[in-house]
């Protein structure tokens, strides 16, 4: 699946003609430079950690109404296949059955969110809602009836899929270089959230939505696919993989 404003461009020229003074005209005055990616990499980490912990900080506010209300607020998770709730699809990512279902999915959702915020906030904000409503839909259309499903790991293993995925279609080597350590630190998170709960609930009854991390996982690899497409015709030619960029 994880923001930033676009920052100002920079101006290369340098004062002559006195402490203050501008280019004089025909004085070796310069055309403005581009930041590069990696120049304003630095400068996205602070409105990527504001915005990702904003996004952390109400869901602990959702949770903490939650608790205060004997958990009332789990009637907003996803009921497969009911068209009174299907609306619930946009609500289930923010709340969780308790505080350690909210806590386990905190740290991930951190590291990811602000991962993919370093690439912009359009980038962001496609890629989340993308991630989250393929996660949602794919719920509410396979999970066993009767069933309330909520909770963010859809949206964490939509985020850690596109995060390891992105570098297969943009052939960056900084895209490949991370998600190839992200796979080794988090890439048991596919067998442990969607295979083997899946095997399980085939022969018993389990308390952990594999298809919201199943479908997570697509929503974050159709992302990694389309936002490869939509970065293609920016990127410099010959370059070995993108610039940066919103």
């Amino acid at each position: 699946m994880p923001p930033s404003q676009p920052f100002d461009q920079s101006r290369s020229g340098s004062p002559v003609g006195g402490f203050g003074a501008g280019p004089v005209p025909g004085r070796g005055s310069t055309s403005p430079a581009k930041k590069s990616g990696s120049a304003l990499l630095p400068q996205r980490v602070k409105p990527a950690l504001i915005t990702v912990g904003a996004l952390a900080a109400l869901m602990i506010i959702v949770q903490t109404i939650n608790w205060a209300t004997s958990y009332r607020l789990d009637s907003l998770g996803v009921e497969p296949r009911s068209l009174s709730d299907l609306w619930n699809v946009l609500t289930a990512p923010l709340v969780h059955a308790s505080w350690g279902h909210l806590f386990s999915n905190l740290v991930p959702l951190i590291i990811f969110g602000v991962l993919i915020m370093l690439g912009g906030i359009r980038q962001f904000i496609a890629v989340t809602a993308l991630v989250w409503l393929v996660s949602g839909l794919g719920v509410w259309l396979v999970a066993p009836a009767g069933s309330v499903t909520l909770g963010a790991s859809g949206i964490v293993f939509g985020w850690l899929a596109f995060l390891i995925a992105r570098g297969v279609f943009t052939r960056s080597w900084q895209h490949i270089l991370l998600g190839v350590v992200l796979l080794a630190l988090y890439g048991g998170l596919f067998w442990t959230g969607i295979v083997r709960v899946a095997a399980a609930d085939i022969t018993g009854v389990v308390t952990v939505s594999w298809q919201a991390h199943l479908f997570g996982a697509l929503g974050g690899l159709l992302a990694a696919f389309l936002v490869s497409r939509a970065d293609g015709p920016r990127r410099p030619a010959g370059a070995a993989g993108p610039v940066i960029s919103s």
